[in-house]
């Protein structure tokens, strides 16, 4: 058994899903949440129904809405709040984290008000902490089969490879494999953009487009994400790695997905305000649309499908009009880093 504590913010169902993955080895992990039902549950129940049903939680997971009481004595912080409120729940946490602790997050999405990716939001919350070694987890992984053992495979990343090591060590089992990666910023845009083109995806197959179209988005779609990505400093073989193509099959194709849930409600008529309601969860792609939209402006990158669903989101444009306006753009190469004779983007 390990001697190893780590602390869990938050109790959601990615957070929770992770918790079990390290109790399970062996790790005594403590699990922040400001719901002092979810808490009780968690503590008398070991399950957390909202998150992820009726699946059994591992005694080694203790449920706290104390902040103090989940970081202390613990040896590294696994962040794991929606984008919207990563900042907020760093801020939280700051005061109890030393120098000495790891800090690893599993968010995958952008800081709306500033655009900023996750580890600048956690470098600047936790000066504490060595910018170099805060660690980014992401990849294709569904809570709902990873609380169920499926075999799921995932990447850590830090600009300090040691960083990243240690978080592959105290994460990795039988059915938990997990690669390293020293791209940051590729597993970060990756992992917040592909929630954009499975919102398209699931929009696609709400209007019985089929599978040829579905195709095409998710190609082109990581075409615009890897474009976006290098423009920004990413690697561009990141995006054809787990954190890339990986998570955005995952995304894109599954009904765990909320980001495809949302995009079928959508194909079908619902509204935006409809559709997040019933939810009941956060739809990260429906903000990192907006992020990605005035980044792709910021870097004078064009990323057509996700202009489309820009203007679809949030302007009340038809579905069916977007999907005119992508299939009549000009003619182009598909091989289009940059258009040899011209050096600039087609």
């Amino acid at each position: 058994m390990s001697d190893r504590r780590v602390a869990v913010m938050v109790a959601g169902s990615w957070g929770t899903a992770l918790a079990s993955v390290l109790a399970d080895n062996g790790v005594e992990v403590r699990l922040w949440t400001r719901n002092a039902d979810q808490a009780h549950e968690m503590k008398t129940e070991h399950t957390n129904r909202k998150a992820l049903g009726d699946a059994q939680l591992s005694e080694r997971i203790r449920a706290t809405t104390s902040a103090a009481e989940a970081i202390a004595g613990a040896d590294t912080v696994l962040f794991v709040a929606p984008s919207a409120g990563m900042r907020e729940v760093a801020r939280l946490a700051s005061p109890h984290i030393t120098a000495g602790m790891s800090i690893i997050h599993a968010t995958k999405g952008f800081e709306m008000e500033t655009l900023k990716r996750m580890t600048t939001v956690l470098a600047e919350e936790l000066p504490q902490t060595d910018p170099r070694r805060i660690v980014v987890l992401s990849g294709p992984s569904h809570a709902e089969e990873v609380i169920r053992r499926c075999p799921t495979t995932v990447v850590v990343a830090a600009e300090e490879v040691s960083a990243a090591e240690q978080a592959q060590d105290l994460l990795i089992n039988a059915y938990f494999r997990v690669y390293t990666n020293p791209d940051v910023t590729g597993v970060e845009v990756a992992g917040a953009l592909k929630n954009i083109i499975a919102l398209g995806a699931g929009l696609s197959d709400g209007l019985s487009f089929g599978d040829n179209a579905k195709a095409a988005l998710l190609t082109r779609g990581l075409a615009e994400i890897s474009r976006l990505g290098v423009a920004m400093g990413a690697h561009a073989l990141t995006f054809t790695g787990l954190a890339g193509v990986g998570d955005l099959v995952v995304t894109g194709t599954s009904r765990h997905s909320r980001n495809w849930r949302a995009g079928y409600m959508l194909g079908q008529g619902k509204g935006l305000e409809e559709v997040l309601q019933s939810m009941g969860m956060v739809v990260e792609g429906v903000k990192t649309a907006k992020a990605a939209y005035a980044l792709a402006k910021e870097y004078a990158i064009p990323m057509p499908i996700t202009e489309q669903l820009q203007q679809v989101l949030f302007e009340g444009k038809a579905p069916e009009a977007a999907v005119r306006d992508l299939m009549g753009r000009g003619r182009t190469h598909e091989i289009e880093e940059v258009a040899a004779d011209s050096g600039k983007y087609t």
